[in-house]
């Protein structure tokens, strides 16, 4: 099973994205080259991600360990802090495998009628109640 490796890069005294299109076509290329199975590249914001898939460790050394990938890094706009590469996918992409789809809020619901006429089943002690409440009579134990 492949495993993924990510490289974020965020924006400092230039671009990210720009960084990203003068570096892909040699990323890329070495990344194929070192026997990566899929890749993607992510824009955000706040910078780029690069997601690598390679079939092992090794894959992913060599990779990192390329002279072409190390110039690359060495270029990000912001060289102290402005780079993390880590094993795993990369930015905001939560789990490896894909949510299964949760059920609609309310989904297959509807009002129940309610079980009632509320003109013709109104307690006929409780009829006093309707209108302004300065004109309502003073329940029996209640505010005395």
């Amino acid at each position: 099973m492949a495993q993924w490796y990510s490289v974020e890069v965020f924006d400092g005294a230039s671009s990210a994205l720009g960084w990203a299109e003068a570096w892909t076509d040699a990323l890329i290329g070495s990344a194929l080259g070192c026997g990566a199975t899929d890749w993607e590249w992510h824009s955000h914001p706040w910078g780029v991600v690069l997601e690598m898939a390679f079939e092992d460790e090794s894959a992913w050394e060599a990779f990192r360990s390329n002279g072409t990938v190390v110039a690359a890094l060495d270029a990000v706009p912001d060289p102290l802090t402005g780079l993390i590469v880590y094993r795993g996918r990369g930015g905001s992409a939560g789990a490896t495998s894909p949510r299964r789809p949760r059920p609609l809020v309310g989904s297959g619901s509807a009002a129940l009628p309610i079980p009632w006429d509320v003109t013709s089943d109104w307690p006929a002690d409780l009829r006093g109640l309707e209108g302004p409440a300065w004109r309502r009579p003073l329940l029996a134990g209640v505010g005395s």
